[in-house]
């Protein structure tokens, strides 16, 4: 499997294969209420991943009044295991602007070591979103 690709969502197309990937991992395998995966679209910079022209993971990053918040990272089943997550992760710090002084993002529990290869440490209790146990987690910079 060659390296996973990673790019800026620029039209609706490509838009319309991220929420394909989101609703296949969310909704359907996660089991998450389709109201609750479906907000804050407009003023999200999303991102997809492919694998040989494939697409295989999707992600964003918003500005919130704390900070920059990264979200719904969401990886194809078939896809797991073979770098997808990182190089997401990558991308959307690489993307942030300079002037990012605090970001986040709320982690299900089992992607916790993937964002702690990042710097991102964990914060405060363990708390439910969306029937998923999760920790938010900040990047120390």
């Amino acid at each position: 499997m060659n390296a996973p690709v990673v790019r800026k969502v620029e039209d609706q197309e490509e838009l319309e294969k991220v929420f394909a990937i989101r609703k296949k991992v969310f909704v359907e395998e996660q089991e998450c209420p389709p109201e609750l995966e479906w907000e804050n679209e407009e003023e999200s910079v999303h991102f997809l991943a492919e694998v040989n022209g494939e697409p295989c993971g999707a992600c964003r990053w918003r500005r919130t009044d704390l900070g920059y918040k990264l979200e719904r990272f969401a990886v194809l089943k078939e896809f797991r295991g073979n770098g997808v997550g990182q190089a997401m992760v990558a991308a959307a710090l690489a993307d942030l602007p300079q002037s990012a002084h605090y970001i986040y993002l709320n982690a299900q529990l089992q992607a916790m070591p993937l964002y702690a290869r990042f710097g991102f440490v964990a914060e405060g209790e363990e708390f439910d979103e969306a029937g998923i146990r999760h920790r938010k987690m900040v990047k120390i910079l």
